[in-house]
């Protein structure tokens, strides 16, 4: 890890792509962050580079290639289309440039492998941006857990109404898809919740025939001790965010789960027998502590294994969601290699 990130008071952001969630969600983060600030904005279209840079008082502005070559940026955040994510990776690690890249990290395992290697060998931090995971609610529902006896099942929901055919998550080419875009969300929350990988996965697509992309998806992982996970997200349904745990002594729902916006309050609902409780959460906004985190991991760097098994975990499981949605089979997660 470079010396000098570890004296500065701030990370140095270069930005890849002005993606919706960067213009909203990402950049607004970095400018919010203690650690963080904004030092480039790059985009395929200057224009458009100059206008972001501009609102979010940016004196820098350019390509994606003039980001990575700026000797002041300490890390860039990726926020293309899934299919140029392993392409602006390996070009920005190459340039020394640690990298927080916008979820899912690509489109095929071996193409995760990729980037993991090239960023081992340049001995820079790969994160990959799932920022639900940052949630203070989850922390709380995990020190709830452990007082309500071994796991049975994890349940979850995560689905959106129709979007424009013309949006990229339609496009198959960039890496469109629910899998990529939503189900990787419940499949991390189900790893964080049981701790551990699930031994086995079905997973069913259910495709836009005019696009081809998986338009809905139900998964099921198995993991040991006949622990279960269960979920469906997709396109064209009724707006849902949710996630459930059910064991021995009871049962834990979070209504809100994936994106929560900055100033709500998530409900947690424990039900024991039969009796219900709600706990009301103060707001956070998980974007801001996903940035806090990547910075704090460059200021004090430790072994930087764990991080790349997770991402490298993560990817197997979407790997195996593929192949088990291509030959309508159950996968085990051993076979991916």
């Amino acid at each position: 890890m470079d010396q000098l990130v570890k004296s500065r008071k701030k990370i140095r952001f270069g930005i890849i792509g002005c993606s919706n969630i960067a213009e909203t969600s990402v950049i607004p983060a970095i400018k919010e962050s203690k650690f963080a600030e904004v030092e480039f904005i790059g985009s395929r279209n200057k224009k458009k580079a100059s206008l972001i840079a501009k609102k979010f008082g940016c004196k820098k502005f350019g390509d994606y290639q003039d980001v990575i070559n700026d000797k002041n940026i300490d890390a860039v955040y990726i926020s293309t289309p899934v299919s140029l994510h392993e392409k602006w990776t390996i070009k920005s690690a190459k340039m020394k440039k640690n990298i927080l890249c916008e979820k899912s990290l690509s489109d095929s395992f071996q193409s995760v492998k990729k980037m993991v290697n090239i960023a081992k060998k340049n001995k820079i931090l790969l994160f990959e941006g799932l920022m639900f995971r940052f949630h203070p609610s989850h922390k709380k529902i995990l020190e709830l857990n452990k007082k309500m006896g071994e796991n049975f099942t994890f349940y979850s929901r995560y689905g959106f109404p129709a979007i424009s055919k013309k949006n990229i998550r339609y496009n198959k080419k960039l890496g469109g898809g629910i899998l990529n875009d939503a189900a990787c969300y419940p499949i991390y929350a189900s790893r964080m919740i049981f701790g551990k990988e699930p031994k086995k996965i079905k997973c069913v697509f259910q495709r836009d025939i005019e696009t081809g992309i998986d338009e809905k998806t139900t998964i099921s992982l198995i993991f040991d001790k006949n622990q279960t996970a269960q979920f469906s997200c997709g396109y064209k349904l009724e707006y849902q965010n949710m996630y459930s745990i059910w064991n021995e002594r009871g049962s834990i729902f979070l209504e809100r789960a994936y994106n929560i916006p900055s100033k709500m309050r998530p409900i947690i609902t424990m039900q024991r027998q039969m009796k219900n409780k709600k706990i009301i959460l103060q707001p956070a906004n998980h974007f801001t502590l996903m940035i806090d985190n990547f910075c704090k991991q460059l200021f004090s760097p430790k072994d930087m294994d764990d991080n790349f098994n997770d991402i490298l975990n993560q990817a197997k499981i979407l790997e195996a969601a593929r192949i088990s949605a291509k030959n309508k089979l159950m996968v085990k997660l051993s076979d991916i290699k």
